[in-house]
């Protein structure tokens, strides 16, 4: 399947790499589909290019490569609104974004993404111990922002 994308032009992704937010996501309810963009194989960063909009995409990563004691509770209904039997069966993908030199992550607004089905949903985790702009790391000279390179 071929992806438009303002960033990396026109790229091409298996259909099986296809992502459903049925509620969307927070700030953006219009944009359902999309699909995770590697930029390199071992890459910590990923692209969540949306397939509705090709101007939008998201820089996301696991927090787990960050923060290794965050964990976001799922409840039943969520689980079923997933399609999840299992919680193994669910990654967690957070939205990162650049402050000054600091590249920082929303961990109160985590996407759980059922890995069989692939089903999305952004949560709005209650606990107050989590930030919308926890640091992960900070740049130092020479070092940039990730990029995507086109497959």
């Amino acid at each position: 399947m071929q992806v438009r994308t303002t960033r990396f032009g026109t790229v091409e992704i298996a259909e099986d790499r296809v992502i459903c937010f049925p509620k969307g996501l927070l700030g953006f309810s219009g944009f359902r589909k999309c699909c995770l963009l590697e930029p390199a194989e071992d890459s910590a960063f990923f692209w969540l290019q949306s397939l509705d909009d090709p101007s939008l995409a998201f820089v996301v990563t696991d927090p787990s490569f960050f923060v290794p004691d965050y964990s976001v509770p799922i409840r039943s209904e969520q689980m079923g609104d997933l399609g999840l039997s299992r919680l193994e069966d669910a990654q967690v993908f957070v939205i990162v974004n650049k402050v000054d030199q600091t590249l920082t992550a929303n961990l109160q607004g985590p996407l759980v993404i059922n890995t069989l089905n692939r089903q999305g949903e952004q949560f709005v985790l209650a606990e107050k111990r989590w930030t919308t702009r926890h640091p992960l790391i900070t740049l130092g000279k020479g070092v940039q922002a990730p990029k995507a390179v086109s497959a």
